[in-house]
């Protein structure tokens, strides 16, 4: 190989991200039985950087014959602006990933909507998602949650609302009959996603929702945002902090809990 000669983000993945993020993307998809021969997988695209990743993953594992799949890259616009949708075009065509856009009137449905307008935004998001992709042949839709998404969720769960529970690997639609969720960078660090993002020189959205764009909804506000700080602290100073969390949500002995929701 030519050292001098640039490596593609996609060729990047097999070389210098190859143990951060092919092979962690491989290990969840095994791990947890996350697709089988003969899945029709929609990849879902938002347009920032986990999801963009996502359908480059996705298309390598298509080419490589390691699964008998077929995969579909669909991106819902839920009312971006003009400059959001384009970014968006643009980097699916320089990733090479052929991606079917479809519209919705989500943003304005949910704009004027005071009390968790996010958590209905998501759930509008998701049918839509489920409907589209179910219209298509596909039986699960893929989401770009990360590891980071994963351990902010189990100390959100146990801070915020007392509860221990986390952010499942895959999970069956109570709406869709026979459409699965999975989320196959669930093993996939945030911090390697940006660095893999940021050595490409790749450019993503960072937040296109309209709340943001008219300063309704101040992000330095959210719980997800102070507990992602909070796990920054406790890593300065308690080893592996991450990886303990996550851990914590596997290694459970029921004789010391207190009760047990079923």
């Amino acid at each position: 190989m030519d050292m001098n000669k640039t490596l593609s983000p996609q060729e990047s993945l097999m070389t210098e991200f190859y143990e951060s993020i092919w092979l962690r993307f491989l290990k969840a998809i095994e791990d947890y039985k996350l697709i089988k021969n003969g899945d029709n997988v929609a990849v879902c695209i938002s347009g920032g950087k986990d999801s963009m990743l996502l359908a480059v993953l996705f298309d390598k594992l298509k080419k490589t014959g390691l699964y008998d799949i077929g995969v579909k890259y669909l991106v819902m616009d839920p009312g971006y602006s003009k400059q959001n949708r384009e970014k968006i075009e643009y980097n699916a065509n320089k990733l090479s990933i052929t991606a079917e856009i479809f519209e919705s009137e989500i943003f304005e449905s949910v704009f004027t909507i005071e009390k968790s307008p996010c958590y209905l935004c998501a759930r509008m998001r998701r049918g839509y998602l489920y409907k589209n992709a179910q219209d298509r042949g596909c039986n699960k839709i893929a989401l770009g949650h990360h590891f980071d998404d994963v351990i902010e969720t189990i100390l959100l769960s146990c801070l915020m609302s007392g509860q221990t529970r986390t952010m499942m690997p895959k999970l069956q639609s109570e709406n869709f009959a026979g459409m699965q969720l999975i989320r196959p960078l669930y093993l996939v660090n945030e911090r390697d996603i940006k660095l893999w993002r940021d050595k490409n020189g790749l450019e993503f959205l960072a937040c296109a929702c309209k709340f943001t764009e008219n300063a309704a909804h101040d992000e330095s506000t959210s719980k997800r945002l102070e507990i992602k700080r909070l796990i920054e602290r406790l890593e300065k100073d308690i080893p592996n902090v991450r990886e303990n969390i996550f851990a914590s949500s596997e290694n459970i002995d029921i004789e010391k809990l207190l009760s047990i929701k079923e």
